[in-house]
């Protein structure tokens, strides 16, 4: 049995003429903000890779198959849809076997790329290891894929609700090379600044799809995850959500909420504490992530094989 990829028409032409493309994930769809606003920020991803000189193939599961690249009006259908699953690499066959819909996290998404012979994902942030993990062993499956399927991921860092330094001490053991875009300090998601050094700095897009190459070259498995600070103008500094991400996180633990509901509560408490400004820095970090992933899938598809 193969697996059941269906193309869009635009990435099955990109592939076809060997034309870059960057992978993009749908929990941010679905999971990530309300109808249409959802479809509205989708389209100005998708344009935002075009425009960076590369093909967008947003990925989920629809019908059995695993949609590489949706057309605008299965994009449009995906962002309505209720009841999506979101899935990860224990539910993604299991979600394809039974015809149900499903939202692809930063594992799934990365599983379907490497399928589809792609090798750069633009996401917002990883998922990591969460607050309180010593007692919930509540990890991401993120960090395990990070390790063992090889994708280079462009993010603004781990999401700022998490154990930021359990999370790349994980990554660490693991082997995940991770690779700050121009400083020498992790950025922190919605801040450009974070607690954590850099393990690595690379400053060009060339740099990063060489340095993905070799590593291949040398048969390590995994991929690379690429930290791109957040635009400037468009962050909030890591002192000023301190506070606003601990309210939420007591909130959580007060109300029992756990596993998977864990992000979405933290994220959707976190927006209203912050009176939407979080929502508002969180489109501006993907778009950025988006362009610059269209850089380096630009730079792996013109590199020699």
């Amino acid at each position: 049995m193969t697996a059941p990829l269906a193309f869009s028409t635009e990435v099955a032409t990109a592939r076809a003429s060997g034309a870059p493309i960057v992978a993009l994930e749908s929990t941010i769809i679905t999971h990530g903000m309300p109808w249409p606003n959802n479809l509205e920020m989708a389209r100005k991803v998708e344009q935002t890779v075009r425009d960076a000189g590369a093909v967008p193939a947003t990925i989920a599961v629809m019908g059995g198959q695993i949609h590489v690249g949706l057309d605008d009006a299965t994009l449009t259908e995906l962002a309505q849809a209720k009841n999506v699953a979101k899935l990860s690499r224990a539910d993604m066959a299991a979600c394809l076997a039974t015809g149900n819909t499903g939202a692809t996290t930063v594992a799934a998404t990365m599983i379907a790329a490497h399928l589809a012979g792609i090798t750069t994902f633009a996401t917002g942030g990883i998922g990591g290891v969460h607050k309180g993990a010593e007692s919930s062993f509540d990890i991401s499956a993120d960090l395990q894929e990070l390790a063992q399927t090889p994708v280079t991921v462009v993010c603004a860092g781990a999401k700022a609700i998490l154990d930021l330094p359990k999370t790349f001490e994980v990554l660490e053991t693991l082997g995940v090379p991770v690779i700050a875009v121009g400083q020498d300090v992790l950025p922190a998601f919605w801040s450009r600044s974070g607690p954590i050094p850099a393990p690595l700095r690379m400053d060009d897009a060339a740099t990063i799809a060489r340095a993905g190459r070799m590593r291949a070259a040398l048969g390590l498995p995994g991929g690379q995850l690429v930290a791109l600070p957040i635009p400037q103008i468009d962050e909030i500094p890591a002192d000023t959500l301190a506070p606003v991400i601990a309210q939420a996180q007591d909130e959580a633990d007060s109300q029992g909420v756990a596993a998977k509901s864990v992000t979405p509560f933290l994220l959707n408490r976190i927006f209203e504490l912050t009176e939407g400004r979080s929502l508002a820095s969180n489109i501006a970090l993907v778009l950025n992530n988006a362009r610059f992933a269209a850089e380096i899938a630009r730079e792996f598809s013109t590199a020699p094989k």
